[in-house]
């Protein structure tokens, strides 16, 4: 595989449509749920997609150290003979979060409060996983022109060069 298909490969690229997908499937758990706020991220702790009431200004923030705990547990499963820890769960006194791995990419983050209890959420939760699951596996199998050359990496690395 060249460098250009590995970078290809080491990103999830959506579309439009990809993304109007999981939102749809994010709007219905949190109807079914009554969860306030979900977050979808990907395991480099980019914010995919956020869904339900707004986090001001702490968006970017939290996507970051949702990663960082999947990255964190992932290692303390090995220590235990896991391969990983697919669902972490924090209470607070007011609010609650529940982390999801779906697929091996990408983070589920369901914040919830009293409104709704852990046992809703964790069944609503795994049905939307598996749903958008499956939007995620058809991403990653559609072979979509990225309207980049199959040299791109080294040609800009190369204009790069000879720029500096």
């Amino acid at each position: 595989m060249s460098k250009d298909q590995e970078l290809r490969q080491a990103r999830l690229v959506f579309y439009e449509n990809d993304i109007q997908r999981i939102e749809g499937e994010i709007d219905t758990f949190l109807e079914l749920s009554k969860a306030r706020c979900v977050l979808l991220v990907d395991r480099d702790g980019h914010l995919v997609t956020r869904r339900g009431e707004a986090m001001p200004n702490q968006e970017d923030t939290i996507s970051a150290l949702i990663a960082g705990s999947f990255a964190a547990t992932r290692e303390m499963a090995r220590l235990m003979g896991e391969n990983e820890f697919a669902i972490l769960f924090h209470q607070g006194q007011r609010d609650s979060l529940q982390l999801q791995l779906i697929g091996d990419r990408t983070l589920m983050a369901i914040l919830f409060d009293g409104r709704t209890n852990l046992g809703m959420v964790r069944f609503y939760a795994q049905e939307t996983a598996d749903r958008i699951g499956k939007v995620l596996e058809e991403v990653l199998a559609a072979d979509r022109d990225s309207g980049l050359s199959e040299d791109y990496g080294s040609s800009a690395e190369s204009a790069l060069d000879d720029l500096l």
